[in-house]
């Protein structure tokens, strides 16, 4: 008996051991781990983003629209023959300026000079029968009525016919019906031409006018005298007068016609060329107006960054917008932005909203 309860003993004793060793074992296990994770509510530093900004502030503007243009002479003729015949003389070289009703060229003239001729000495019988009827006839009174009236009327016949032949000796040089530049020549000596023939193209190049068309939305927005500012590839600027505005909307373009003169001094601009027109659209209204740049395409429409104050620090702030026109890089802000606001205009694309912000520049928006 006093065996086996001994045993039973070292049995309970040695479970005990073991229990508090493997209690020891983990004490230590979870202890260790508690100092690797560190405490709980420790953070990682927050970046911050240099950027500059523009102090949005209402200003004075007028709501313009852009449309692409088209520069052309203010007068573009094609001369044609009013002759048939052979061209006998070039007298005006291609590119020289030329002066209205001046000499271009030739059509050989024989055959009409000769009808001319003949058409005058016609004329001077005619005449001179006319004037030997109507002695007789008023003051002798020789003769018949009837032959005084041919008579009469065959002068005037004769007379008549030799103008036409003096009209068309005339036409027989090719004139330029205005003036301005010999833009190019469709002939040559040699040269077989009928009446209508184009010989020869006259382009009167000051002024200028540019042509474009108007949205039909606009119908009501623009109309004749409104300012217009004109940039054209070649560097050049004007500012002008819409001298006409169309009434009718083409039906194909949806557009209407806008012309505007601007003169041309040295020709620097050449009829072809794309100009770029800004028209002035609306009343001068109170507007803000932010860089272009600084508004960003966002999945539902557009964004801008402004600073904002948050426990003492400056931090970016996402603002949904919506804009209006421009001019000169700058776009009006509608809803969005209000006077007094800064906006990052420089580091915008680097920045998120909440980010901490340091401003390096501050402008205020101009």
């Amino acid at each position: 008996m006093s065996t086996r309860g001994t045993g039973n003993g070292l049995s309970v004793v040695a479970a005990v051991l073991i229990i508090a060793g493997c209690g020891a074992g983990e004490g230590s296990d979870g202890t260790a781990a508690a100092q690797t994770a560190g405490p709980a509510n420790a953070t990682a530093p927050q970046r911050v983003v240099n950027v500059e900004v523009q102090v949005a502030r209402e200003e004075p503007f007028a709501d313009r629209l852009t449309v692409t243009g088209e520069v052309r002479a203010d007068r573009d003729v094609m001369v044609a023959a009013e002759e048939s015949g052979v061209i006998r003389q070039i007298l005006v070289d291609k590119g020289a300026r030329v002066a209205e009703g001046q000499a271009l060229a030739k059509i050989d003239d024989r055959v009409l000079s000769a009808q001319h001729d003949q058409a005058v000495a016609e004329a001077e019988l005619a005449k001179e029968t006319y004037e030997r009827q109507r002695r007789l006839w008023e003051q002798d009174s020789i003769g018949s009525e009837l032959a005084y009236l041919r008579a009469r009327y065959g002068a005037e016949t004769a007379a008549a016919n030799a103008r036409v032949l003096a009209t068309r000796l005339e036409r027989t040089e090719i004139r330029a019906p205005i003036a301005g530049v010999l833009d190019d020549r469709l002939i040559e000596v040699g040269s077989t031409v009928t009446v209508g023939t184009p010989v020869a193209r006259v382009i009167d190049a000051e002024p200028l006018k540019v042509l474009a068309g108007v949205p039909e939305r606009y119908a009501g927005m623009v109309r004749p005298g409104a300012a217009v500012t004109i940039a054209f590839d070649n560097g050049r600027t004007a500012e002008v007068r819409a001298s006409f505005v169309g009434t009718a909307i083409d039906t194909d373009s949806r557009t209407f016609p806008i012309e505007v003169m601007v003169s041309n001094p040295g020709g620097a601009l050449k009829p072809g060329m794309v100009a770029n027109l800004r028209i002035a659209s609306g009343s001068v209204v109170p507007s803000i107006l932010v860089p272009r740049d600084a508004v960003l395409r966002a999945q539902s429409g557009y964004i801008v960054y402004v600073v904002t104050e948050r426990d003492g620090s400056l931090v970016a702030e996402s603002r949904p917008v919506v804009t209006g026109s421009g001019n000169e890089g700058r776009v009006v802000i509608r809803s969005g932005v209000s006077a007094g606001d800064q906006v990052i205009v420089v580091g915008q694309h680097q920045v998120a909203a909440g980010d901490r912000v340091r401003i390096t520049t501050r402008e205020v928006g101009s």
